[in-house]
């Protein structure tokens, strides 16, 4: 048995599981295998402590068990994961009903340490016999289902589909293929250049990530990045993306540009893990960047995982001289709230309210008003996805202050960049 939960273990399980399946194919039955991650359970027990965490555990288990029959397998596998085996008559009505008990009930806040503490679950389903016929076919698929519940935003659950398999496949050779592409420079910075809307001169540009893989040939942001985000990775490509953005800042200065600012997206795992203020305190002095040269975006969604430990960070990050913005203003459900909670600089509008502000009024209204609020609260404004005349006029007569775009230039290499900069004795026709 688990020593801290008295729970079965993986041996136990493994055993009562055979027997299960056994039992289920002589009486020509369903089983079903359930997959439990405890949400947020490294950061609690990082925050509070083992002996908090260990409580949680148990008293994670203790509202399992209330929520099952006799004739049902709880077991802990180790660490915050669990798994049920649910032996017939069952139909997968009843399944689904003990996954909504089960993700409700561990989503009900515990006392921990003085704290109220709240975790919540990911489950994933197998049924025998459509999902395996074995007790290690169900375990995996019922694995696989819950990183797809926890896909979807955790505290869910989803049932096993063959189109896991693919998926699993997928997010295995392309983090392969991303620590192969880290270790041998297949990365490469573009970079998108930001405007001046009254004069249509570039003051900036936007750090963008691309990947050119020998294998996979061209892989999309929107491909890699939700892996590099699941599996941890995106911490170290960001720091990649940090300190070759602040060496092409050095480089820049040397060449008397030092008036360009760039812009670098920080994922929401590098801005809670703890460690960006001192790799940037690493980076700054061996690179001797002003770091007002340098803007740190964070979206909303990242902002508002933690609004104090974000209010915090950020603080620390403005008495470091960093310029800070909020990417993407106007998708989360709080961009009101945190203009006065947060010390940013500037606000990024996001290209789905741009795209449509010549036809839709409603896009048009939203966009001058942020406009306008902003600038009654001291912020810069961008705008994101600028593709005609006719948008660059409007945000130029709502006092926008700042544009990217395709209008003005699609994202290039850092070596094109510096071309485009060259060459630019103009500003952009019809300005």
């Amino acid at each position: 048995h688990d020593v801290l939960t008295g729970l079965e273990n993986r041996v136990a399980l493994n055993v009562r599981l055979e027997q299960q399946l056994a039992s289920a194919r002589r009486h020509n039955e369903p089983a079903a295998v359930l997959f439990i991650d405890l949400d947020h359970f490294k950061k609690i027990n990082d925050s509070l402590g083992h002996a908090a965490g260990d409580k949680l555990l148990m008293g994670a288990a203790e509202r399992m068990k209330d929520l099952l029959r006799d004739v049902d397998t709880l077991a802990r596998l180790g660490g915050d994961e669990f798994i049920i085996v649910l032996a017939g008559p069952l139909t997968p009505d009843s399944v689904t009903g003990v996954a909504v008990r089960l993700v409700e009930s561990l989503s009900q806040p515990y006392q921990l340490a003085g704290h109220t503490a709240h975790s919540g679950a990911s489950v994933g389903v197998a049924l025998f016999p459509d999902d395996g016929e074995d007790a290690a076919t169900l375990i995996r698929h019922a694995d696989m289902a819950m990183y797809a519940a926890k896909r979807e935003g955790r505290g869910n659950f989803q049932f096993f589909s063959p189109a896991m398999n693919a998926a699993t496949h997928e997010h295995l050779l392309l983090e392969n293929r991303m620590w192969s592409a880290l270790n041998a420079e297949g990365f490469s910075l573009h970079l998108q250049a930001q405007v001046a809307l009254d004069t249509g001169r570039v003051i900036g540009a936007e750090v963008l990530l691309r990947w050119h893989d020998s294998e996979l040939g061209s892989v999309e942001p929107s491909r890699f990045i939700p892996v590099a985000e699941e599996s941890g990775m995106i911490v170290p490509l960001g720091d990649w993306v940090l300190a070759q953005a602040m060496a092409l800042l050095a480089e820049w200065q040397r060449e008397g540009l030092d008036h360009l600012r760039l812009a670098v997206n920080l994922s929401a795992r590098q801005f809670s893990g703890g460690a960006l203020l001192e790799r940037l305190d690493q980076l700054v002095a061996r690179y001797g960047i002003d770091p007002a040269r340098l803007e740190l975006e964070i979206t909303e969604t990242a902002a508002m995982r933690d609004p104090e430990n974000t209010r915090q960070l950020l603080r620390e990050l403005r008495t470091r001289g960093f310029k800070l913005a909020i990417d993407d203003f106007g998708t989360g459900y709080s961009s009101l709230a945190y203009l006065k909670l947060f010390a940013i600089d500037r606000i990024k509008i996001d290209r789905g309210f741009v795209k449509d502000i010549e036809h839709n009024p409603n896009d048009a209204v939203i966009v001058a008003a942020t406009i306008g609020l902003a600038h009654a609260l001291g912020l810069a404004v961008v705008a994101e996805g600028v593709e005609t005349q006719a948008q660059w006029g409007f945000l130029r007569d709502k006092l926008g202050d700042e544009a990217q775009g395709y209008l003005f230039a699609r994202p290039m290499p850092a070596s094109e960049f510096r071309e485009f900069i060259r060459r630019q004795a103009q500003p952009v026709p019809g300005a």
